[in-house]
């Protein structure tokens, strides 16, 4: 028996899926918070990642942002800020080959989409090495494909997975069958039924997926953090609040701190 799903009221979509290109590009890059500060971690191959720590004092629990294309990681910054508020110490960082400069930071490299898994775990041990031994990661577009890559491999301990707009694949990275099955994490998928093809690859990623699992198609053509920005926007920042409460909850349960 399949696991009951928790979804919005669907609508039929009325146009085609945006581009993705056209759908990331906002109006100007948000500024970082004044209570966040620039950080370097190195990936594979001595690739140095530029990113920004939300700082939550006295936090046990953080969060990894993962941008989509073309944006970077200042497309989190606004979320970002939210989620340090709410207690959560949260990193936002720019994938290798993405060099926005000044606030947005400069990563080194080449861009390569086959390793943005590997992005996406050099940013979870590094947030774990400030002191959070408990991590969830969301992630827009590539970004949620990386972040459920990541989450299958052995031993990386990441509680929740949310993503926005994920697609099954983008170039030579792919969440297949075989990956999503073995990504014990809570996963959460989110995407607007008039981006098509994000919302047909959410559900079947949701069908393919072990549990803890959700899939949640909302009545929005946004794509990636621009669903954040859009009439979903509030709607869908309470979804990723509850699944990381449920998940990944601000304190420890008792059990953990005992």
């Amino acid at each position: 028996m399949r696991a009951p799903r928790f979804r919005l009221l669907r609508f039929v979509a009325a146009i085609a899926a945006p581009s993705l290109l056209l759908s990331a590009c906002g109006p100007s890059a948000p500024s970082a918070s004044p209570g966040s500060r620039p950080v370097t971690f190195t990936a594979p191959g001595g690739v140095e990642l530029e990113g920004r720590l939300f700082e939550a004092e006295g936090a046990s629990a953080g969060v990894v942002l993962a941008h989509m294309q073309p944006a970077d990681q200042s497309s989190w910054f606004e979320e970002a800020a939210t989620l340090a508020d709410d207690g959560y110490r949260t990193l936002t960082f720019n994938f290798r080959g993405y060099c926005p400069g000044g606030e947005a930071g400069c990563s080194s490299g080449e861009t390569d989409v086959a390793l943005l898994w590997r992005d996406v775990l050099s940013a979870v041990r590094f947030l774990r090495s400030t002191g959070v031994p408990r991590v969830a990661v969301i992630g827009a577009s590539m970004g949620g494909t990386a972040a459920l890559v990541a989450a299958s491999r052995p031993g990386t301990r990441i509680g929740a997975v949310a993503t926005l707009s994920a697609p099954i694949a983008i170039g030579a990275l792919t969440a297949s069958p075989e990956t999503l099955a073995a990504a014990p994490s809570a996963k959460l998928f989110v995407a607007g039924n008039g981006d098509v093809s994000a919302a047909d690859d959410a559900e079947r990623m949701y069908d393919l997926s072990v549990p803890p699992k959700r899939v949640e198609i909302v009545p929005s053509d946004d794509h990636g953090t621009d669903i954040l920005e859009g009439n979903q926007g509030p709607n869908v920042r309470r979804l990723l609040s509850v699944w990381l409460a449920q998940f990944v909850p601000v304190q420890a349960p008792a059990q953990e701190d005992a």
